[in-house]
């Protein structure tokens, strides 16, 4: 047997606002509970079980140094890493350097500070890579 993850827990100032802000992001759905009020969920499409769920605790001390988890996004299909990065800066997100370098990538923050990186592929460009590579071996 094996455990099977269930949520990735984040760290907000504003649980609520971070839920709905990263639920934006993604095109989730956003699910609180009246008995736990510092508390704030993201899901996937498909509801409870579907995926992996982002669940955002307030607490009382800000975030004071570069992450040591975050998230990868990527542009979705039918759209570019241009277009994608227009859209998160619009939503607030901003660019930080964490000593990255010149890479394919973009490294962002979401309005709490938190990094998180926005991928140059698509899901669709990713799997014809991998149905490329599989095809060579």
């Amino acid at each position: 047997m094996t455990a099977v993850m269930s949520e990735i827990v984040v760290d907000a100032a504003d649980a609520l606002a971070q839920a709905r802000w990263w639920a934006e992001v993604l095109g989730w759905t956003v699910q609180t509970d009246d008995e736990e009020p510092g508390l704030a969920a993201i899901e996937p499409p498909g509801g409870p079980g579907a995926g992996l769920t982002v669940l955002f605790a307030q607490v009382p001390e800000a975030k004071t140094v570069k992450n040591r988890l975050h998230l990868d996004v990527r542009p979705a299909d039918g759209t570019t890493q241009e277009d994608e990065l227009a859209r998160l800066l619009a939503l607030g997100a901003t660019p930080v350097d964490v000593g990255q370098g010149d890479v394919p990538w973009h490294v962002l923050a979401d309005p709490e500070g938190n990094e998180f990186c926005l991928l140059r592929r698509t899901p669709s460009e990713v799997a014809a890579i991998l149905a490329e590579q599989a095809s060579a071996t």
